[in-house]
């Protein structure tokens, strides 16, 4: 069942098209700050329910990265894995047609589960406007995701922590939980400043050294082996092992949930940044504050991609895309950590809090 409240959802618009049994729905949220923002999901088990919730995701999260957007999902019904490249496409095309009365001046599609760059072309193409959507190819205007502008942000939001934390990033021992598209960019930022990369895991292994793992001759193992395990010289252990290692900051980028109520007494981080969406839930979020552990929330720190998804819609360069990203984590993450500290509550409070205010003044 979908909740209704205060801030949506606006509207709800569910498609069909008989000649490619295309199904699909858009949910838009909230649209007061601007058309509502949000990628296509496409998967066989997609519902008006979980694409609900996470246009309510992204309401707060545009809110929060302070941008002129609402919040928005989009799901189609399918099982790409069965079907072949003509199918997706025709389905794909058939989609953003049905959706065109609403896309894009009151939604404005990503890629996001089974789609990607060639599905946004087709979709652009066949909506008839490229702000239709963002996460093009370059040729069309798009900013490649490849820059890593979620863990440019993800690095920003960790220097404004250990700040606050009045921690030094210079010899500061850190872990990164999945060597990917996010975190192999902080831990490439992180290093440049000084910090010390202890450990970092991908889905072979955890590759450990407190004596710190040299990032330039990391990026090229993985590229060469496929696994950051195979670096000489550290210890490898199981990927879940990377949560406990000792290390002043964790930064998680990859698996949900990774850390539960079972793993709290194990860990001996002091700071975890949120690069990958739900590491955890809310109660261990809740439990970490009391124990002292400071908790940089996901949708304060992984904006990078939205606000990246902003400077393509208005037409920006790459240029103005780091620029945005660093100045709009920045100041967003100072500001909800400030407020956490002076209102005695987790930043994830203080950050809806936020959200909230920008969504109702408009």
């Amino acid at each position: 069942m979908i909740n209704f409240d205060e801030f949506g959802p606006e509207k709800i618009f569910e498609v069909y098209d008989p000649k490619t049994k295309m199904r699909g729905v858009v949910v838009i949220d909230n649209t007061k700050r601007g058309p509502g923002k949000g990628g296509i999901r496409m998967t066989p088990t997609v519902t008006p329910e979980e694409v609900a919730k996470l246009a309510r995701v992204m309401t707060w999260k545009c809110a929060l990265a302070d941008l002129p957007f609402g919040g928005a999902k989009s799901g189609i019904i399918a099982n790409d894995k069965e079907l072949s490249k003509e199918q997706k496409k025709a389905i794909i095309e058939a989609f953003a047609k049905a959706i065109k009365p609403v896309c894009p001046s009151m939604y404005v599609a990503a890629p996001d589960m089974n789609t990607a760059e060639e599905e946004m072309e087709i979709f652009a193409k066949a909506n008839g406007d490229m702000k239709a959507c963002t996460g093009k190819p370059k040729k069309l205007g798009g900013i490649p995701h490849e820059l890593g502008s979620t863990g440019f942000g993800v690095y920003h939001a960790a220097l404004v922590s250990i700040k606050h934390l009045g921690l030094n990033v210079k010899g500061l021992p850190f872990s990164v939980e999945g060597f990917g598209n996010v975190g192999s960019f902080v831990a490439k930022f992180l290093t440049q400043d000084g910090a010390k990369l202890v450990a970092v895991s991908d889905s072979k292994g955890c590759l450990y050294n407190p004596k710190g793992i040299d990032f330039q001759k990391l990026e090229k193992i993985k590229s060469e082996k496929g696994t950051v395990t195979a670096y000489p010289g550290g210890k490898v252990l199981p990927s879940k092992e990377l949560i406990y290692l000792d290390a002043d900051l964790l930064v998680t980028a990859a698996i949900p949930n990774i850390i539960t109520m079972g793993d709290l007494s194990k860990i001996k981080a002091k700071l975890i940044v949120e690069g990958s969406n739900i590491p955890m839930t809310e109660d261990v979020e809740e439990a970490l504050h009391k124990k002292g552990v400071l908790v940089t929330p996901d949708f304060v720190a992984n904006a990078g991609g939205v606000i990246s998804s902003y400077i393509e819609y208005i037409g920006g360069t790459e240029k103005e895309m780091f620029k945005m990203v660093e100045e709009k984590v920045k100041k967003n993450t100072k500001i909800v950590l400030e407020n956490a500290q002076e209102k005695k509550i987790k930043p994830r409070d203080a950050a809806m809090e936020l959200a909230r205010q920008r969504v109702k003044k408009f």
